[in-house]
C-alpha cells in the first residue's frame, strides 16, 4: 500500500477510527479517530496484520462502497467486514488476509504467517519445527488453492482416483536468521521436475516488512501407493495435472545445496544415543504414519545440550528412509562430523559452521534406518 489508503467499514455505534497512514513498511497506524479515543492496542494489531496481506488494503472512515477503493481491489470477503460488529470486523479481516495467494501469475504461491508465542523456543525464537510446519502448510495450500487438488493432504484429483500420495524423500532447509515472537513473515512456494519420477518443491521465507530473506528450502517428492505402501512412477494423467505449474527457478544455488551423502550411523560410530522414543497418537499425518516434522525433535534429542543452548542451527538435512508408526519404537543417533572455527562476527548464510553433526533415527526393534540427517551450527553472537 503506498501512501495512505482506506476501504469504508460501517460499524455500529462510534467511528473508531479516520483513516491509517503507512509508516515503517506496511505497517498502520491511525491518524485520527472521530470519538477522540485511539482504538485498543489489539485493534491496532490486527489491523496492521491485515495489512500484511496483498490481498486488501484496509483503513477505516466509513461504509463499504464497492470493491474498488482509491483504485485498489478490495477482497470479497473484506466487503461483508462492514456487516459485523467491530471486534468481529477486524477477525474476519484478519482471518481474511492470512489466506494466501498466487504471485507471478500461478507459478508461486505466497503465505503469510505471524510467529506465535506457542512456536517459539527457550531463545524465543522461532524452531525448526516451526519452520518445517510453515513450509507444509504453504505447500498444501497450494495444491489446494490450484485447483486440482484432490480428497487427501497434498494429492491432486487424478492421484486421488488411483489412490497416490506425495512423499517426501529429502528436505534441506538454510537458516540467514529465525524470527521472534510477533514477526510477520511471508513464505513463497514453486514445484518442479525432479527427474523422471519425482517433483521438487522450493520455498523462500522473507520478512514480510523489509523482504530480507532470512530462509531458503528445497524438497524432493516421489509417489507412493496409500494402500500398498510401495512407491511407483508418476502416471501420465497426473503429469499433466502438475506440469503447468512447474517452474524452472531453485531456491538454493547449486553450490549450497547439500548433495553429499549422508553417512550411516552404528552403534560404534555414534557419539550419542537416545532410545525409547515413543510417537503419540498426535504424532501421527493425515496419511497414517508419522507427521514429517515430528522427526525434528527427536533428532534433537541426541544432540549435547550445550549445543542446543550456545548455538543456532543454520542448515538441515533430512533423507527419509522408511515410514514411522505408531506402534513403533525409535532410536536416535548423533555423531559430530567437522569442527571448523569462522568469525562469529560474519552473520552471512555463506559462513563456514561451527559445528557439523550426522544424526540417524532408526527403529529399536530391528535397528532399521527410518532418517538421516546433517545439521550445521553456529555460535550465537
Amino acid at each position: 500500500m503506498a501512501g495512505t489508503a482506506s476501504i469504508r467499514l460501517n460499524f455500529p455505534g462510534k467511528l473508531i477510527g479516520r483513516k491509517l497512514e503507512k509508516q515503517n513498511g506496511d505497517i498502520l497506524h491511525v491518524a485520527s479517530c472521530s470519538s477522540g479515543k485511539t482504538p485498543s492496542l489489539s485493534d491496532q494489531r490486527r489491523l496492521s496484520l491485515v495489512s500484511a496481506s496483498a490481498q486488501i488494503d484496509v483503513g477505516i472512515s466509513g461504509t463499504v462502497n464497492g470493491k474498488e477503493v482509491n483504485g485498489k481491489h478490495v477482497a470479497e470477503e473484506a466487503v461483508q467486514v462492514g456487516k459485523l460488529g467491530n471486534e468481529n470486523a477486524a477477525d474476519a479481516a484478519l482471518v481474511t488476509s492470512l489466506h494466501g495467494r498466487f504471485v507471478e501469475s500461478k507459478f508461486v504461491y505466497r503465505q503469510i504467517f505471524v510467529i506465535r508465542s506457542y512456536e517459539i523456543g527457550p531463545d524465543k525464537t522461532a524452531t525448526m519445527e516451526t519452520l518445517m510446519n510453515f513450509l507444509q502448510e504453504t505447500a498444501l495450500n497450494h495444491v489446494t488453492s490450484s485447483g486440482i487438488g484432490g480428497n487427501g493432504f497434498g494429492t491432486t484429483r487424478e492421484m486421488s482416483i488411483r489412490k497416490l500420495i506425495w512423499v517426501v524423500t529429502r528436505i534441506q532447509l538454510q537458516v540467514q536468521r529465525y524470527s521472534s515472537w510477533g514477526d510477520v513473515i511471508e513464505v513463497d512456494t514453486w514445484v518442479d521436475a525432479a527427474g523422471k519420477n519425482g517433483m521438487r518443491r522450493d520455498w523462500v521465507i522473507r520478512d514480510h516488512h523489509t523482504k530480507e530473506i532470512i530462509t531458503k528450502a528445497t524438497s524432493t517428492w516421489v509417489i507412493m501407493n496409500r494402500e500398498t505402501r510401495k512407491l511407483c512412477k508418476i502416471p501420465e494423467e497426473v503429469r499433466q495435472e502438475v506440469v503447468p505449474f512447474y517452474l524452472n527457478r531453485s531456491s538454493i544455488s547449486t553450490e549450497q545445496t547439500d548433495s553429499e551423502k549422508i553417512d550411516k550411523l552404528t552403534d560404534d560410530t555414534a557419539e550419542r544415543i537416545r532410545s525409547g522414543l515413543a510417537p503419540r497418537w498426535n504424532d501421527m499425518d493425515a496419511n497414517q504414519h508419522v507427521n514429517n516434522v515430528k522427526y525434528i525433535g527427536w533428532i534433537l534429542e541426541s544432540v549435547p545440550i550445550k549445543v542446543l543452548e550456545d548455538c543456532n542451527m543454520t542448515s538441515m538435512t533430512l533423507e527419509y528412509r522408511r515410514e514411522c508408526r505408531q506402534s513403533n519404537l525409535l532410536e536416535s543417533l548423533t555423531s559430530p562430523t567437522a569442527r571448523v572455527i569462522g568469525d562469529s562476527n560474519n552473520n552471512s548464510i555463506n559462513r563456514k559452521p561451527d559445528l557439523q553433526y550426522t544424526h540417524m533415527l532408526r527403529l529399536q526393534g530391528d535397528k532399521k534406518e527410518v532418517v538421516r540427517a546433517r545439521t550445521e551450527w553456529n555460535l550465537k553472537p
